[in-house]
């Protein structure tokens, strides 16, 4: 599964993607885009149907650019104004497959056009592409892969939930308990083609993480969806519900880190150089820019209320601005590839990103941070490989260690006064998101942390 382009000939090559679905028996499709909070929206139309859905598309109103979790929309005259406004959701023929978990089903992403055939500016997977291109552009290019956690449950009668285990964290024991559902999602994963690297259960009670392999971002993104609506159809056939929110059950909240390496041609360039941890100039220069904007970027990778109830110190989240080699308290964690791998397998995974993120927004203002780095050519302060919060405040000043927002208000402020984020997304990309995350944050102001983790359990 790759990310297409929109140039190439849809109509021709969903004709010969459509005869291949219809040969492994598939019936319908699901055209499938994230909103600005990371719900998957979704219209479906017959396997016949599929070439006029890559030609034309289908319609949607504009007002789902500005949706949130609560299923309101953001008022923003000017941008999106009410029920006026049409879009079309073209599918993508290569960015569609067969849903092994969901027999008869294929899903395909969509790009978001305008009336008149022109990329619409708020869609989410354009503004991917376009930083995708940007990195090409500096002769560069970018391997990513996100990392799952998620949690599975099913609610009582009582009004409460059983998770599907209750630890001990990382146990022989949650496997077993769980072994059905494990090596059904560990097969069908593979089958799916998704390069399925681990699984294991996780900390806290009902959870777990899946390791995909790392693709170019724009498939990372795509695939990221197709995982979940994957493990979702896995785990419903043993009888349980899964979710990806940040908090569900236990003290200990699911994140969706991503892990990203750097290449100039065939040579990683976060290995193999003279800077810090032997990376290059060019790669030091990209950390160092996502590690700058990163309090302006958990607004987009941390999006929701519910993020800040993870996002913590002591709970492995990346809640601190700082960088450090296999650090897990670290915003950004520097992993050396070891092994058959060697340089080849060196990577940085960025920690503060959750399951309320849009992948292809939190993706995309990533790889602008990174690349404004390049350009700026900045530096990385001293790492940090000792617990952040108990550096003295002195050494934190000299690293330039401090906490990213606890809030998303807070988060919200700091993304508004980011140029670098706002000429990277265009005008109406960025406003549009601000003012969903405003509206988002107004919701849930007055609710309780017990409510806010209940009404956002199910919808993740």
């Amino acid at each position: 599964m790759a990310g297409g382009s929109p140039d190439r000939d849809r109509t021709a090559t969903a004709l010969e993607v459509m005869d291949a679905l219809e040969e492994q028996g598939v019936r319908a499709v699901i055209l499938g885009f994230v909103d600005p909070s990371a719900i998957v929206r979704v219209k479906c139309v017959p396997i016949s149907r599929f070439p006029a859905a890559a030609d034309t598309g289908v319609g949607l109103s504009t007002l789902f650019n500005v949706a949130t979790s609560s299923d309101g929309f953001a008022e923003l005259p000017g941008y999106i104004d009410g029920p006026s406004g049409d879009l079309r959701l073209i599918a993508d023929p290569d960015a569609t497959v067969p849903l092994i978990a969901m027999p008869g089903w294929a899903w395909s992403q969509v790009d978001q056009h305008t009336q008149d055939g022109e990329v619409y500016a708020g869609c989410p997977r354009s503004f991917l592409r376009r930083a995708v291109e940007k990195v090409s552009g500096a002769g560069l290019s970018v391997r990513a892969a996100y990392e799952f956690e998620f949690s599975a449950g099913r609610d009582l009668e009582d009004g409460g939930v059983e998770p599907a285990h209750r630890g001990p964290g990382y146990s022989d024991s949650a496997l077993i308990a769980n072994h059905e559902l494990a090596l059904d999602l560990i097969t069908t994963l593979e089958e799916q083609g998704l390069g399925m690297q681990q699984f294991h259960p996780e900390f806290t009670e009902g959870q777990f993480e899946i390791s995909i392999a790392p693709r170019d971002p724009l498939a990372a993104a795509d695939v990221s969806i197709v995982l979940r609506e994957s493990v979702r159809a896995v785990a419903r056939r043993h009888g349980w519900r899964t979710s990806f929110s940040p908090r569900t059950f236990g003290p200990v909240g699911n994140g969706v880190h991503l892990h990203l390496s750097l290449w100039d041609g065939d040579r990683n360039v976060l290995a193999g150089g003279n800077g810090p941890e032997g990376l290059t100039d060019v790669g030091e220069s990209f950390v160092a820019g996502i590690l700058r904007e990163l309090r302006a970027i958990v607004a987009i990778t941390c999006p929701s209320p519910i993020s800040y109830l993870r996002l913590q110190p002591h709970h492995w989240s990346g809640a601190t601005q700082c960088w450090g080699l296999e650090n897990r308290e670290a915003a950004i964690r520097f992993i050396r590839g070891m092994g058959r791998t060697g340089p080849d397998g060196t990577n940085v995974e960025v920690k503060p990103i959750d399951g309320t993120a849009n992948p292809f927004l939190a993706l995309g203002a990533i790889l602008a941070a990174g690349l404004d780095g390049i350009r700026k050519g900045d530096r990385l302060p001293p790492a940090t490989i000792e617990d952040p919060s108990g550096l003295p405040d002195t050494e934190r000043a000299r690293r330039g260690v401090r906490l990213l927002p606890t809030s998303l208000p807070e988060a919200i402020e700091e993304l508004a006064g980011s140029e670098v984020l706002r000429d990277a997304m265009g005008e109406f990309l960025f406003e549009t998101f601000l003012e969903t995350r405003r509206q988002e944050s107004e919701h849930y102001r007055d609710m309780q942390e017990a409510d806010i983790i209940r009404f956002y359990r199910w919808r993740y």
